[in-house]
């Protein structure tokens, strides 16, 4: 069993929902935390950045109101993305509007910086760095992560290459600490195969795009449910660095998605209009969409998870609970 800080413990579900870029907000942060899940969104998505104190005030009293109405059945806590990346010239700020309201989790996104994870450490935090290979693992750690994403071949967005059981694999070698796995999952089933490998949560992004709750256009949204794992591909043309994107998105956008040029780093951009409008246009998405019928609220979503969770224990012979990480 992982060593996993207090706020980590006894979640209803081993699930972190991922920050969308563009489509997380507050409304369906709020219904992944209250469902019994830990919800999460960029800071970036809120623009201007002075709408983050607004977001976040929204998320905590909102969440502070539910836990007194409910007190038997708790929402889950919730996180905040920041990328740590020389473009993000708004991180300064938003580090100081997350300290105000003590964020919880985290997220920390391309690049892992001491000076970081010291400030929310400062206000009891806990910090999570996403990483796509074991070198990037340590790197995080030695710099004062607390714990880790593994984000595996066919996640959504920026996704590594790795096969999922030779990253959980490799970290687990050195590391007991959080881990998080993302990579396809959409189901139940593959959230105990997470854990089954060494995982202790579930890292669940694309499947949440497909809800009531999330800022993103109907268009994408059914192109999801209308989609599976052939309807995606691996570029790096849009930010610099690789991900995985709705090929019908990109053919609208007057591209071909099989023939796209190749990108480097040196064109990534988070923190301008550029970077919003290409993440707009081009539908970021990951290989588990298949699992994914249906445009929902996340409430259901994440009672659907619920259930194939369970009966994939109980096919295992695992039980009846639902067994937090």
């Amino acid at each position: 069993m992982s060593r996993l800080p207090p706020v980590l413990q006894h979640l209803p579900l081993p699930i972190i929902g991922s920050p969308l870029f563009i489509v997380s907000n507050p409304k369906l942060v709020i219904a992944q935390c209250t469902a019994g899940v830990v919800g999460s969104m960029p800071a970036l998505n809120a623009r201007p950045a002075e709408q983050l104190d607004e977001w976040l005030a929204e998320i905590t009293e909102t969440l502070a109101a539910w836990d007194r109405d409910h007190p038997e059945q708790k929402a889950a806590p919730f996180a905040i993305n920041q990328i740590v990346h020389k473009t993000n010239d708004r991180l300064e700020h938003d580090m100081a509007v997350c300290a105000k309201y003590k964020v919880p989790i985290v997220i920390t996104s391309l690049g892992a910086r001491t000076d970081i994870n010291d400030a929310v450490h400062s206000w009891g935090g806990v910090v999570l760095h996403d990483i796509i290979n074991n070198f990037f693992a340590k790197k995080a750690i030695e710099k004062g992560a607390d714990g880790l994403i593994a984000v595996a071949a066919g996640a959504g967005g920026h996704a590594g290459v790795k096969s999922p059981f030779a990253l959980i694999q490799e970290i687990r070698e050195w590391f007991d600490g959080p881990v998080a796995l993302s990579g396809s999952i959409a189901t139940g089933d593959a959230v105990l195969a997470a854990q089954a490998m060494g995982a202790d949560f579930a890292y669940i992004g694309s499947a949440f795009i497909a809800t009531d709750e999330a800022r993103a256009s109907d268009a994408y949204k059914q192109c999801i449910v209308d989609s599976n794992s052939d309807d995606i591909v691996y570029s790096s043309l849009f930010t610099g660095v690789h991900g995985n994107y709705l090929k019908p998105s990109i053919r609208n956008a007057g591209m071909d998605p099989d023939k796209l040029p190749e990108s480097d780093p040196s064109a990534m951009n988070f923190g301008g209009d550029g970077a919003k409008k290409a993440w707009k246009d081009i539908w970021g998405c990951g290989q588990g969409i298949g699992a994914v019928k249906t445009v929902a609220p996340a409430a259901e979503l994440v009672a659907r998870l619920k259930r194939e969770y369970q009966a994939a224990q109980r096919r295992l012979g695992f039980g009846e609970g639902v067994a937090s990480a």
